[in-house]
């Protein structure tokens, strides 16, 4: 029997009426939605849950509606695959960024109720640090070689801040940082032959510059109850796997002014045994970046399951 690694997507894998299949199959998962418009103070079906010809909503893209609705989503996914648990053989769980909530629901570390209240008040902190002349972008066709110089002579040529925040794949990363060096990097990337694309976000993720934010975060998580993971998650801040709660909430809370290390975190869970990698979440975009990760791993087989049929088809 194949091991399975779980994965849950992060900001960017909205798309108009996610989750509303399962919501409307499951009670428990339309409560989840129910809950989450309770504490964002947001309707947020109404936001993502559009007629099938609708064209979305701007405000599918907010920080703090989109963190609340996309983890419902995943949640609720997870809620239905989870009496396959014992069939699907799971030795671990990873999210991308807002990922990592739905991943600690999935291993009982935090209560989903805990999870869905938690990425509410992260959503509004982080929309509300947002600053003019802090932004993101990603970086596509050049090698961690060729970036990580671009960076350090961006930053020191503009005088002005930048990070790799996401190591999404050997040949994807994000920067994020001021507008002087990510308009800096961005014509250096054009230099190399690469592609920087900006990013639709408010601020300066994963980096120094949500220290502010980071450090409220900080408080909210203490004041959740954490229980050891019933599987190993594997965590954005180092990419390796973690049991321990103390240690979960620990990188949990430096996460925000962390880099994303999904390149670790993917060959981490191969290492550990996984051979099988399930995207619980809409758009597949972890799914396809599990070849890129795993390059020469011929036994590594990725999957998707953004719907319910999908979940059940498992």
């Amino acid at each position: 029997m194949l091991s399975t690694a779980i994965l849950f997507p992060g900001q960017g894998s909205q798309e108009l009426n996610m989750g509303r299949d399962v919501a409307e199959a499951q009670s428990s998962a339309m409560d989840l939605w129910i809950l989450a418009e309770k504490h964002s103070g947001l309707k947020l079906r109404e936001i993502y849950w559009g007629a099938p010809d609708a064209t979305p909503a701007p405000e599918m893209s907010d920080t703090k509606a989109l963190q609340p609705a996309l983890t419902v989503v995943n949640v609720s996914l997870w809620l239905a695959a989870r009496p396959k648990a014992a069939e699907l053989n799971i030795v671990g769980v990873a999210g991308h960024s807002l990922g990592e909530f739905a991943a600690l629901a999935a291993a009982g570390v935090l209560s989903v109720e805990d999870v869905v209240k938690a990425v509410c008040e992260r959503g509004k902190l982080m929309a509300g640090a947002g600053k003019e002349g802090h932004g993101m972008a990603a970086v596509v066709k050049l090698p961690l070689s060729v970036v990580e110089p671009l960076v350090d002579k961006a930053a020191k040529t503009s005088g002005a801040f930048l990070r790799i925040a996401n190591h999404n794949s050997p040949a994807q990363f994000v920067l994020s940082g001021e507008k002087p060096a990510l308009d800096a990097a961005a014509a250096l990337v054009k230099e190399a032959k690469g592609r920087a694309v900006p990013l639709a976000v408010s601020g300066a993720f994963h980096s120094p510059l949500m220290s502010e934010p980071a450090n409220a975060f900080a408080k909210v998580l203490g004041g959740l109850r954490w229980q050891p993971a019933q599987f190993f998650v594997c965590m954005n801040v180092t990419g390796q796997p973690v049991r321990d709660p103390g240690v979960l909430k620990a990188m949990l809370a430096a996460q925000m002014t962390s880099s994303v290390l999904w390149t670790s975190t993917m060959q981490s869970l191969y290492a550990a045994g996984a051979r099988r990698f399930i995207e619980l979440g809409p758009k597949s975009v972890l799914a396809k970046l599990v070849g890129q990760n795993l390059e020469g791993k011929d036994d590594a087989i990725a999957q998707s399951a953004g719907s319910l049929d999908a979940v059940l088809a498992l």
